[in-house]
């Protein structure tokens, strides 16, 4: 990400390259729009937002933060650059998700 060298394979891109790549990803949490009903907006929601707001209170602030947005931005050689546009998504292990 310092624009001087591919951030995949490391090759010195300023002086060796005749152009280099950026790739900017943003990773964002999708939501399905909510059906609202008349039932629910005579619903007291206060309870249920206080027990939210107490279980986020014991959550680390970045992780909340990356579950719902995120952003990486690499510099790719040219040779990197194609490579990635054959495979953006590499093949994850099974056993190596998080949850």
């Amino acid at each position: 990400m310092d624009g001087l060298s591919c951030d995949l394979c490391g090759a010195p891109l300023l002086a060796d390259e005749p152009v280099r790549y950026e790739v900017h990803i943003q990773v964002l949490a999708a939501y399905d729009p909510l059906e609202l009903t008349p039932a629910d907006l005579d619903h007291d929601l206060r309870p249920e937002i206080r027990d939210i707001l107490a279980r986020l209170r014991h959550c680390d602030p970045q992780e909340l933060e990356d579950s719902v947005h995120k952003e990486f931005r690499f510099d790719l050689c040219m040779a990197c650059q194609r490579r990635y546009l054959r495979h953006p998504l590499p093949a994850l292990e099974p056993d190596r998700h998080e949850r």
